[in-house]
């Protein structure tokens, strides 16, 4: 049995009124369009719905049930338009980001915190890992947006758009031989030399092999396989290795505690693309818009760099 809400919605109107005429009055309706109309929901029903024997029309002991049902309909229908608005309005809501690894500990923070700052009424939640684990979760659809250092490919399912760009630079343990020379290295002086690698499925892991491939010294440096960038910085604080890291995740290691050093090398590793990435068959949510929005703005950079630290 279907109940057509448009005729629930004029026997109420009746109901309220105790009266057809009236009724029709308040909905721009003819009188006999209104007696059909409930008559047509009483045929349904297989129930009389209005005593129409008085002068007023009064619903029946069947009728003052569904009048007291239809009110509760409408009124939650007022309510779910009400959130609907909020939400759009972002006075409520969720926001789910994923980011890569990198992304995600040394930008997401502080954009989110942003983000939070003009729209407190949002719930913020974020994904973390390595790009292949990031791709996978968009593809499923368990995220909505994500934001990654280097970035997915653009297929026919992701759309992929470049915001933000950074650099690796070659760190060590403060102490190290080489940190002593003056001037740029040249990668030459690097062989024999530990690289602390990022784990396979790392957008930072492609950048390293292509780095140590272009210095020409692929061959004469050995590694180790190390997961996430904290732990990297860790392994290099505690003379394991060197390491090509993202320069955002070593400002406070190198400019405030002094735990690492940089080592400058020619030439030096090239910008990589910092890229916002989304399924192409996906309607973002007012939130995600919004974000989107402030990833593209001025107020959408990286929080600190390499040589501009807060006093």
């Amino acid at each position: 049995m279907e109940l057509n809400l448009h005729r629930l919605w004029i026997f109420l109107k009746v109901v309220e009124h105790q009266g057809f005429s009236a009724a029709a009055h308040e909905l721009y309706m003819s009188q006999p369009s209104v007696s059909n109309q409930v008559r047509r929901l009483e045929q349904t029903l297989k129930v009389t719905l209005v005593d129409r024997s008085g002068a007023r029309a009064r619903p029946t002991a069947e009728g003052e049930v569904l009048a007291a049902y239809a009110k509760r309909v409408f009124l939650l229908a007022d309510e779910a338009v009400a959130a609907v608005q909020q939400v759009s309005s972002l006075e409520h809501g969720r926001l789910m980001v994923g980011g890569s690894t990198t992304v995600g500990t040394y930008l997401l923070p502080a954009l989110l915190a942003r983000f939070r700052e003009r729209y407190p009424g949002v719930e913020c939640d974020v994904f973390v890992g390595n790009n292949r684990a990031v791709a996978e979760r968009l593809l499923a659809g368990d995220i909505g947006i994500a934001v990654v250092a280097g970035g997915p490919a653009a297929t026919a399912q992701l759309l992929v758009e470049p915001v933000l760009e950074e650099r690796l630079v070659l760190v060590a343990r403060t102490g190290h031989p080489l940190a002593g020379r003056t001037g740029t290295l040249e990668p030459r002086l690097l062989a024999g030399e530990c690289f602390l690698m990022r784990e396979p499925g790392s957008h930072t892991r492609t950048e390293q092999e292509r780095v140590l491939e272009s210095w020409g010294i692929s061959e004469t440096v050995s590694r180790s396989d190390v997961w996430g960038p904290e732990a990297v910085k860790q392994c290099v604080g505690a003379g394991l290795g060197v390491a090509l890291i993202s320069e955002h995740a070593v400002v406070d290691d190198v400019e405030r505690s002094g735990a690492l050093t940089i080592l400058p090398v020619h030439p030096e590793p090239g910008p990589r693309p910092v890229s916002l990435a989304r399924r192409r068959d996906r309607l973002l949510s007012p939130a995600e818009r919004a974000f989107v929005q402030l990833l593209r703005s001025p107020d959408g950079s990286w929080p600190r760099e390499l040589g501009h630290v807060d006093e």
